[in-house]
């Protein structure tokens, strides 16, 4: 009984039960009985392990900058790739590189590979998480200084991400 009950946490089967009302897009007592059978089904069938945080503490300010500086990059690196696909000359040259990551906990490293690939013009290829180390693509690597941006960039990704997610509380 006590693992069934570690199972359940409210929290989870109310949002799911939300998300399940708004796909169907109508709040009726049958969509929301149904949401919540479907949350119930949906917890005790696939128990999800309880996400390690290490008395670690998220600097919530510092978050909110990230995502609205975040969201400020993809617009420009979208423009980049954009240009880089529609100028008339050859391609770029790419490059695979290798960089270390300090982040110490799986959970921020995973979000720093996240923030990392959803913008365009890289991405991870390769996470060696026992060497903490990336292994990535690089769109435009003609230049040394472009291979040298492009570290700095992933090393001041990962400074942001400890800074937000790994400080002690």
């Amino acid at each position: 009984m006590q693992g069934l009950r570690a199972r359940i946490r409210p929290h989870f089967v109310l949002w799911l039960t939300l998300m399940w009302v708004i796909l169907l897009g109508e709040i009726s007592w049958g969509n929301v009985l149904g949401g919540l059978a479907l949350a119930l089904l949906i917890v005790l069938a696939l128990p999800l392990p309880k996400v390690p945080r290490d008395h670690h503490r998220v600097r919530w300010s510092k978050l909110a900058v990230f995502v609205i500086v975040w969201f400020g990059d993809l617009i420009v690196a979208s423009a980049k790739v954009a240009w880089l696909a529609l100028r008339p000359a050859a391609p770029p040259r790419s490059a695979i590189l290798k960089v270390p990551m300090r982040v110490s906990n799986e959970l921020v490293l995973y979000l720093a590979t996240c923030a990392y690939n959803l913008q365009p013009g890289g991405a991870v290829t390769d996470l060696d998480i026992a060497n903490r180390e990336w292994t990535i693509h690089v769109l435009n690597a003609e230049t040394e200084e472009d291979i040298a941006r492009e570290r700095r960039s992933v090393a001041k990704l990962e400074r942001q991400m400890i800074d937000i997610f790994e400080s002690r509380g």
